[in-house]
């Protein structure tokens, strides 16, 4: 590890890396929170399912645009001004949806807010990462993964402010940033090593996608699962007879289902190997996704998003220690854009087929496919052998 991220992080303290981990928390929540409000805002405002779904999709398209300079930027800027930047980016935006109401000016400000997002997570992200050693990349990613799903799961329960008034959860999003933005400010100013800029960027990715491809896959299915899930299931809920309370009760479920597992799968792929634990998680969540459309009542629907949550909430840092496992040191900021590319592509396609299949009746298909998408992934995880490259 390069000493310009190691050691100004260890004389920061305990302090400086509690800061880190709210910041990663309210980014969760911030996501966690606007997909089923904003859904929910315009299903009542007699928005159809299918442009419901493609406004969703904003978010994952301005941090897919992100995606394509963050390396490039986090080399120029160093990762506390690229994440406080992003801080503040998403702020400015949380004030702008009671100020312009209207589904295009929130599809606009929505792609701010997912650029402002990528930024704060590709610069925590890869900090966490590249701090790490080999033997507890499953344990510390784990933790990085529960700080965002802690956020994740929390953040449905924002629903319930809506009684208040449409601005209100906005505006209680707004505050928590502005408590995590001025903290922030005082973590460690610090760059990523110079030896990963010095390969052409063109032949990096392809060296990343040759020896790698298959742990790069569970970002664009997390990314799929996260923002389909979120952004469908309350307009699912509401067409199958659920009311926004429950609709809120249950999709926390989903993310405290990634709380209880996210350590354990981190620890056991440390000793049992990540291939393995992502291929048998798959696997376990797909049939988890299938059964979801046949759920007879509210019991049966919150302990499959439970197990849903579990068993591939952990899916996006599993995905990027085990790349990290199988590549070079100098090609994992490659590794972790590729990761993000792909989980913003998948967060694209989630809302987008989610709302279409809604839009013609097909809602319990949603779900299906998703379960067919993670067999698949676990089917294909058992014949993949990682050739490494040192």
């Amino acid at each position: 590890m390069s000493d310009s991220v190691s050691a100004p992080l260890q004389r920061s303290g305990t302090l400086q890396y509690m800061i880190l981990i709210a910041v990663i928390v309210i980014s969760g929540l911030s996501q966690g929170l606007l997909l089923p409000v904003i859904s929910i805002l315009l299903e009542q405002k007699g928005v159809s399912s299918s442009l419901n779904g493609f406004n969703a999709a904003a978010l994952y398209i301005g941090s897919f645009a992100m995606t394509l300079a963050a390396e490039r930027m986090l080399g120029a800027v160093g990762f506390k001004k690229l994440m406080t930047g992003g801080i503040g980016l998403v702020l400015v935006c949380l004030l702008l949806f009671p100020l312009l109401p209207g589904v295009t000016a929130w599809f606009l400000i929505r792609l701010f807010i997912g650029v402002g997002d990528a930024a704060i997570n590709y610069a925590a992200q890869l900090w966490v990462l590249l701090m790490t050693p080999a033997e507890h990349r499953g344990r510390n990613l784990s933790f990085y993964g529960m700080s965002y799903g802690l956020g994740f799961g929390l953040g449905p329960l924002g629903i319930g402010l809506l009684r208040y008034g449409e601005s209100v959860p906005f505006l209680a999003l707004a505050l928590l940033f502005v408590l995590v933005l001025l903290p922030a400010f005082s973590l460690p100013d610090t760059r990523p090593e110079r030896a990963a800029h010095t390969e052409g960027q063109a032949r990096r990715f392809r060296r990343v996608y040759r020896l790698a491809w298959y742990a790069l896959i569970p970002a664009l299915l997390y990314g799929y699962m996260e923002a389909s899930l979120n952004s469908s299931f309350p307009v699912y809920g509401l067409r199958e007879g659920l009311s926004e309370t429950q609709i809120a009760a249950l999709l926390p479920f989903a993310g405290l289902g990634g709380l209880l597992l996210q350590l354990p799968l981190g620890l056991l792929s440390d000793r049992w190997g990540r291939g393995r634990v992502l291929a048998f998680a798959g696997l376990g969540g797909g049939l988890a996704f299938m059964l979801l459309p046949a759920s007879p009542g509210f019991p049966a629907t919150l302990i499959l998003l439970l197990m849903v949550g579990g068993l591939v909430g952990s899916f996006f840092s599993l995905g990027l220690a085990y790349a990290a496992d199988i590549l070079p040191r100098s090609l994992i900021p490659a590794a972790n854009v590729a990761s993000f590319f792909h989980f913003g592509a998948g967060s694209i396609a989630g809302p987008a087929v989610s709302g279409v299949l809604l839009q013609y009746g097909y809602g319990g298909w949603a779900f299906g496919l998703m379960g067919f998408l993670y067999i698949l992934f676990g089917c294909a995880g058992l014949l993949f052998s990682p050739k490494r490259e040192f």
